[in-house]
């Protein structure tokens, strides 16, 4: 119920703001929705500047469950085709880098498009240990071209080892991480376990979970507050989720990660011109809810621009 509610505030809220939104979250290709589609979708949300994430390229392999997160699980497209789509909407849009981590060449792959302009290594949405020498690899780079590495976190199925993970935060410290997804949100809670069968708990959030302690302990972590994971973790316990926003202001970024006007999607009957601003838009959910959980004006500025501006080195045009 409170989604609905949360909803319908966004959608007559978000498209007449004049603050600029960052959505440091979003896909291409997105279960086979169309470009015209995302240029609309963003648009009516109101975002200002968004973040493609591309996939890797598609692989049958232990890492890609034999080709389960092809297209990191949504049919999304690659760097390439990210790469275009962003020097094609400079103003509005930029681009990150990614590839499979174990993929032969990975290394080379995601250094082309560092190099040619990507503001983040993401997402990386693959089944392998989170303290592999792969993903080392990739945590180096990073550090290297001094980007962020977003990683989606979801138990027994992407980047194992969530409960180790504060070593690699402090062996890496010059890398600059992002959480995102199930496992990540579900673990505010600490009296949240592990568990493939409830990866979006409802229901009073108790602090001090791993993740909170992690975003508490290591200035080098951050979290991105997209899909309907980040929306549950916030909406399931309001007052938490305030306390949370609050305690973590400086480490919290928007993002969609919604697939709103693609086939088969809630709001794949909606038209063009509205698809964005639906009821079931979760986008749209997530800045509604923001905005009314974000103690103050100022720390709202910092959850949909500030952070995504400062950890992503993200320019701004402002029409």
């Amino acid at each position: 119920m409170f989604l609905a509610g949360a909803a319908l505030s966004g959608c007559q809220t978000s498209q007449t703001s004049a603050e600029p939104i960052v959505d440091i979250h979003q896909h291409l290709g997105y279960s086979g929705r169309s470009d015209e589609v995302l240029l609309a979708h963003q648009r009516n949300l109101g975002i200002t500047k968004t973040v493609l994430l591309p996939a890797g390229r598609p692989m049958y392999s232990a890492t890609t469950h034999d080709g389960v997160c092809n297209g990191l699980e949504a049919k999304c497209l690659g760097n390439e085709e990210c790469y275009r789509f962003a020097q094609a909407h400079s103003d509005a849009y930029a681009f990150a880098a990614n590839e499979v981590p174990d993929a032969p060449g990975a290394q080379k792959e995601i250094e082309k498009y560092l190099k040619l302009g990507a503001v983040m290594i993401a997402e990386q949405k693959f089944g392998i240990e989170c303290d592999s020498p792969e993903m080392q690899r990739i945590y180096q780079i990073a550090a290297d071209y001094r980007v962020p590495v977003l990683m989606h976190w979801q138990h027994h199925m992407y980047n194992y080892g969530f409960n180790r993970f504060y070593k690699i935060l402090a062996k890496y410290p010059r890398t600059t991480f992002i959480g995102h997804a199930q496992t990540w949100w579900a673990n505010i809670d600490s009296a949240y376990v592990d568990d493939t069968a409830n990866l979006y708990p409802r229901g009073h959030v108790t602090p001090g979970g791993i993740t909170d302690r992690l975003l508490s302990d290591h200035a080098n972590i951050y979290g991105d507050l997209s899909a309907g994971s980040g929306l549950n973790a916030l909406a399931r316990d309001e007052d938490q989720g305030r306390s949370f926003i609050e305690r973590h202001q400086d480490k919290l970024l928007y993002g969609s990660d919604c697939n709103d006007g693609a086939p088969g999607a809630s709001t794949s009957g909606v038209a063009v011109s509205d698809v964005g601003s639906a009821p079931s838009c979760q986008g749209a959910q997530t800045i509604a809810l923001l905005r009314r959980l974000a103690p103050s004006p100022g720390i709202q500025r910092k959850l949909f621009r500030e952070n995504a501006r400062r950890v992503l080195k993200i320019h701004l045009v402002v029409k």
